[in-house]
């Protein structure tokens, strides 16, 4: 039903700036509370950044705070994720989801209903 492509990952530099895209198909993204995680080698799924369903609320992972920023266009459908001052180890699999009807973020995965193939980042030092 819903689908979500992630893009804009790539291989930087320590302390370069990435920008992923999450292409929603309908109007996913205006009625729902938006996601990002990501998951590196040998680790499990941890929450990056969400935004609530209107906008006005966002919550980020303490490790990505001041660095990471999650934005939204809804009449493009597209969710964004600003990586900044990346660092080796930020690099992971990123991943869109979408928790359609949810008003608040959620952190926990298990409130999503849809999620992206993901995007690779890798950091080097």
């Amino acid at each position: 039903q819903v689908q979500l492509v992630e893009s804009g990952g790539g291989l930087v530099q320590a302390g370069d700036s990435l920008t992923l895209s999450c292409a929603a198909s309908g109007r996913t993204v205006s009625r729902s509370t938006m996601g990002w995680f990501r998951q590196a080698p040998g680790k499990e799924r941890e929450f990056v950044a969400g935004m609530s369903r209107s906008g006005d609320s966002t919550g980020y992972a303490d490790s990505v705070k001041g660095r990471f920023t999650i934005s939204r266009d809804n009449a493009k459908n597209t969710v964004y994720l600003q990586l900044n001052s990346l660092q080796p180890e930020d690099t992971a699999v990123y991943q869109c989801a979408a928790a359609v009807l949810r008003l608040g973020v959620a952190r926990d995965g298990r409130a999503y209903d849809y999620w992206g193939q993901g995007t690779q980042v890798t950091v080097s030092s």
